[in-house]
């Protein structure tokens, strides 16, 4: 009988080709990205953000072939976008979304995917927002994190952008939650 050979699953490897098989139009490959940054195509208006940031390694150095999924659904928009950081020179992402709205008295959020090399399991967190003080203030999911950590899962407001930046490691780590 002969040995039934058991590959690796993408999820069991490790490599940076996250980026490049999921985002192929922002590496220049000939064939179409199934989404990207702009989670808003077709709309305008103030409802309109960006969302910006860096992921970080434990050292503070930015990671260059990072790839973030953002999922959002508050029950009026679900939206969906993928990002690679090795194509930015400052190995930044980018997302143009709508800002999403509290439901059942929670504080607005999108979910955060993160894939990288070295991780055999992506993270997930989430995007808060610095502009919702009272909401982020009862938000339960929010106040399940210690008080001193909360800030890392918070994107602060500078002009009429959000800043997000995600630290693997360190005294800056990014809360992640495991689902």
């Amino acid at each position: 009988m002969k040995e039934k050979i058991q590959l690796q699953t993408p999820s069991q490897t490790i490599g940076p080709y996250f980026a490049y098989g999921l985002t192929p139009e922002q590496y220049n490959y000939d064939f179409p990205s199934l989404v990207d940054g702009n989670m808003v195509k077709n709309v305008h208006g103030n409802e309109v953000i960006t969302i910006t940031g860096i992921v970080y390694d434990g050292h503070g150095n930015p990671i260059d072939d990072a790839m973030l999924e953002l999922w959002q659904n508050d029950g009026e928009h679900k939206r969906f976008g993928r990002y690679g950081t090795g194509t930015d020179k400052n190995n930044a992402f980018t997302f143009t979304t709508i800002k999403p709205k509290p439901i059942d008295g929670n504080a607005p959020f999108i979910n955060v995917i993160l894939f990288m090399r070295g991780q055999l399991l992506h993270s997930y967190t989430r995007i808060y927002f610095s502009d919702e003080v009272a909401l982020n203030a009862t938000d339960e999911t929010l106040r399940s994190i210690p008080e001193e950590r909360r800030e890392t899962v918070v994107a602060k407001k500078e002009g009429e952008s959000y800043v997000f930046n995600i630290h693997m490691q360190g005294d800056k780590e990014t809360v992640f939650f495991k689902l």
